[in-house]
């Protein structure tokens, strides 16, 4: 059985630039759907852990 794909209802179809997550096992696969041969694959808490940190703004100071 394949990856069921799924992205943001915020992602608009017209470019079809946005980035796709799916379940695979224990882990979570991400990737663009304009490359979709390249895939990263994580566990589902280090996701979490990773977007708790991008809402924070942990992010904002990289730039």
């Amino acid at each position: 059985m394949g990856v069921q794909w799924r992205k943001s209802s915020f992602s608009e179809d017209s470019d079809g630039n946005c980035i796709e997550v799916g379940l695979s096992g224990d882990g979570v696969l991400i990737r663009e759907s304009d490359e979709p041969g390249t895939v990263v694959t994580t566990a589902s808490d280090g996701l979490r852990v990773f977007l708790a940190d991008i809402k924070a703004g942990a992010a904002d100071r990289l730039v």
